[in-house]
């Protein structure tokens, strides 16, 4: 058993101002999209991108937001927030869902490509290929402050989290900044140029479609190791996450069967 650093959560106050390393972690991820982005464009000119680059970002960060906040209320916690709608605009009290997220950013970033005439796919291969950033840092923080911790476990590495009980737990929130966040990375980053070089099984869209099913796989497996939300507990065999997963597999193998279908009419 592994004792939990014992980290502050709030990484600097002044006066009533906190700054909190969840905060930080969030500010981080949308630094290394932003810069990552633009190396891209610089690598590949993409005007239409570039000339909006600036506005999209701000648009895919509001989509975000509202889009994890709603996620979570829908998906996690509906009969509270139906009885305390007022509390659905309080983020600050936690409460975000990734899927919720990612349907944000995909609305959104779809409602301003259609907006101002830029290829939409191309778009999303652009920036998906630098989420995994944001998403690992994402975890780091939620173990930081203890939150989303594992089910119990004798393994040698599990953690006693505060609040959480005297057992030890996976660290949970650790796999899924590694794998979910370095390895999704890593691989999406590798392939980035695959859409630009004349295969057919790689069409603009399909780096997008792969995310959908590398986080879908990889956070459907590491969820067997957290601990279920109180408030759903596990619904059959499976955690919301789970589910909430596997329709995002289904939808990114539908959409890469269909950009593949698409490009193979086009050659």
């Amino acid at each position: 058993m592994i004792t939990y650093p014992d980290i502050d959560p709030v990484l600097l106050q002044i006066g009533p101002l906190k700054l909190r390393w969840y905060g930080l972690m969030y500010v981080l991820g949308f630094a290394a999209s932003y810069l990552l982005v633009r190396y891209q464009l610089k690598q590949r000119s993409f005007p239409e991108l570039q000339e909006n680059f600036e506005n999209l970002n701000i648009a895919l960060i509001i989509s975000m937001i509202i889009g994890a906040r709603l996620g979570y209320v829908l998906f996690y916690n509906p009969a509270y927030y139906l009885s305390h709608p007022l509390e659905i605009a309080a983020t600050w009290s936690g409460g975000m869902s990734f899927h919720g997220g990612a349907i944000g950013l995909f609305v959104g970033g779809w409602w301003f490509c259609r907006k101002k005439k830029i290829p939409f796919f191309r778009t999303a291969d652009t920036y998906i290929v630098t989420m995994p950033i944001g998403l690992g840092l994402g975890r780091l923080g939620n173990f930081i402050n203890g939150e989303l911790f594992g089910r119990p476990s004798e393994l040698a590495w599990a953690i006693v989290f505060p609040g959480a009980g005297p057992l030890s737990r996976h660290p949970s929130q650790l796999y899924e900044a590694f794998f979910e966040g370095l390895v999704l990375f890593l691989l999406l980053w590798s392939l980035r140029y695959r859409p630009y070089e004349g295969y057919r099984l790689w069409p603009h869209g399909s780096l997008l479609a792969l995310f959908f099913i590398g986080y879908g796989i990889l956070r459907f497996l590491i969820e067997f190791t957290r601990e279920p939300d109180a408030q759903i507990g596990l619904i059959g065999p499976f955690t919301m996450g789970q589910i909430l997963c596997s329709l995002m597999i289904a939808a990114g193998l539908l959409l890469w069967y269909q950009l593949v279908r698409r490009a193979g009419r086009e050659w």
